[in-house]
């Protein structure tokens, strides 16, 4: 039954397709914001997504030679160059609480930390983590009361649960970018099925036996809610109604894609224990099936803070893809090998090609009079910047979205704190911070 539609056909933000145990949520459409203007980009809810490359960048590859508007640009940024209007490249920010400060080694797990935080991670192997709240869950905590989840936090690859991950640091600091408090880590979802069914179940959704005849008969959830959506689209309006058909054919491609990777994750080698069923074989395939259930719970409105790793911290993937059976890890110890660093920055830009599909994907979906890109602010970079060199001072970042100013390169003063970028993002997303982690002030130019 469509639940809570007023006689002026307003949609309620809480309205869900329902039939036979299943329920789907339903994108932010225009008609459950009757304010005349909600149609406008100023006036939808603005998003925070995170987007994160593990064991840092080839700063040569990645870095324009040109400040300022118009630069040419890098290599590594080259995937990007379709959408250069609506980022913004910021070099020369640091984290210095990402040095040792007297800790010895432990770079990797130490910049993970740090990323969202700012704050100086403990170095301990134990239960006894310190660190700091991450920016991404400041704005959860300001704008989780009007979703059904504060924030989503997605990986690809599953975490190290044991031990240390790098010298004397904790595998949860090279696993997750998100801190609800200083002692608080939240886990990354790697399994898309999961992420799936957290996005799209309630209590009254399919219960595991449901779900699992479901599954044998190879159904949608789209089938039970197919009677309900028929009679909803006749109440809403064109532009309602085409926003709602690309939504639910997104659906429908995303289960079967979920459908496949998981017959292709029964017939593996079972002793292949590391990787749940529903985890495409293929990193790309992996990638992107992660970026649209991303895009599909910023649409829906069940979230609007999104972090996502490419890979933990410290990962040793290869990339037989693109011809590169090193592991990752090893090759960012490069040793000024001319042969390593070219297979890095490969990697470098294979990276760059799954957050230009997220670019392109958010910006091709609707909301409102323009898109998703509009009012998701975006922070996208690595921890490291150099990694033979363990570089925490100049880091490789890109800010896009949010209605900023695109198409710049901002070189900042040498040492400028990674913070004072977070705390202009978070004043951005109307979070009015007088600091935030080490922030010695705004960075204005982004903002310019």
């Amino acid at each position: 039954m469509i639940t809570m539609i007023t006689q002026q056909k307003l949609l309620n933000r809480r309205t869900v397709l329902r039939g036979l145990g299943a329920s789907l949520a339903l994108p932010l459409m225009d008609a459950m914001l009757p304010n005349a203007r909600a149609a406008e980009p100023a006036a939808r809810p603005k998003r925070l997504g995170v987007f994160y490359t593990p064991n840092g960048m080839i700063m040569k590859s990645f870095t324009p030679e040109q400040a300022g508007r118009d630069y040419a640009m890098s290599p590594t940024l080259a995937p990007l160059a379709p959408y250069r209007d609506r980022f913004t490249i910021v070099t020369g920010l640091a984290h210095y609480n990402a040095s040792a400060l007297g800790d010895g080694p432990g770079s990797h797990g130490r910049s993970c930390g740090a990323f969202l935080t700012g704050a100086h991670p403990k170095r301990t192997e134990g239960s006894d983590l310190q660190c700091g709240i991450s920016m991404d869950q400041i704005v959860a905590k300001q704008y989780g009361a009007a979703t059904q989840l504060a924030s989503l936090e997605l990986g690809i690859e599953p975490p190290s649960l044991l031990g240390s991950c790098d010298v004397g640091y904790s595998c949860t600091y090279t696993n997750t970018l998100s801190w609800r408090s200083a002692t608080v880590a939240l886990p990354a979802t790697v399994n898309p099925r999961d992420v799936f069914e957290r996005l799209f179940g309630d209590g009254d959704a399919l219960d595991e036996k449901s779900r699992q005849a479901q599954m044998l008969r190879k159904a949608s959830i789209l089938d039970f809610v197919r009677d309900d959506a028929t009679r909803l689209s006749t109440r809403l309006g064109a532009n309602d109604r085409r926003k709602m058909d690309e939504y639910l054919e997104s659906i429908r491609d995303l289960e079967r894609r979920i459908q496949k990777a998981s017959e292709q994750s029964i017939s593996v080698d079972a002793s292949d224990m590391a990787r749940p069923a529903g985890i495409p074989a293929v990193f790309e395939d992996h990638v992107r099936m992660m970026i649209d259930l991303q895009v599909l719970a910023m649409q829906t409105d069940l979230t609007r803070v999104t972090s996502f790793m490419l890979g933990r911290e410290i990962s040793n993937r290869s990339y037989p893809e693109i011809g590169i059976a090193d592991s990752h890890h090893m090759l960012s110890h490069h040793g000024g090998d001319p042969e390593k660093i070219v297979k890095l920055a490969r990697i470098n830009q294979l990276h760059m090609q799954q957050f230009a599909y997220y670019l392109d994907r958010i910006a091709k979906t609707r909301d409102g009079e323009g898109s998703l890109l509009d009012s998701t602010l975006v922070l996208a970079g690595a921890s490291l910047g150099e990694p033979n060199e363990h570089d925490n001072m100049n880091l490789p970042i890109i800010v896009a979205g949010g209605g900023l100013s695109g198409n710049r390169h901002i070189v900042v003063p040498k040492h400028t704190p990674m913070c004072n970028l977070m705390l202009t993002m978070l004043h951005r997303l109307d979070i009015p911070l007088d600091k935030f982690g080490d922030s010695t002030s705004t960075l204005d130019a982004l903002t310019a």
